[in-house]
């Protein structure tokens, strides 16, 4: 089991460093990693019913930003916001 510098464990680091390569946030490349290494999830598969961020509100997209903490939301647009989202 490979560590990572902020001392957070990662389950498969191969996965792990190939997604920080393409450009992953550390905290998201970790999530997959992490879930990957798990035999009870299955990563690749599409996810839940939620509908893309497209067709939601402004407003729904800054209390999901608000949610997990972006930080500048005050001041993004519709598509700053769901590119925050998407990156996060």
């Amino acid at each position: 089991m490979a560590k990572s510098n902020n001392g957070n464990s990662i389950k498969d680091a191969d996965t792990y460093e190939a997604l920080r390569d393409q450009g992953a946030s550390k905290e998201k490349a970790a999530r997959i990693a992490n879930a990957k290494a798990n035999d009870d999830m299955s990563p690749s598969r599409k996810g839940g019913k939620a509908p893309p961020y497209e067709e939601w509100s402004k407003d729904a997209l800054y209390e999901r930003a608000q949610e997990i903490g972006i930080d500048g939301r005050s001041d993004m647009d519709k598509d700053e916001l769901i590119e925050a989202l998407r990156a996060h």
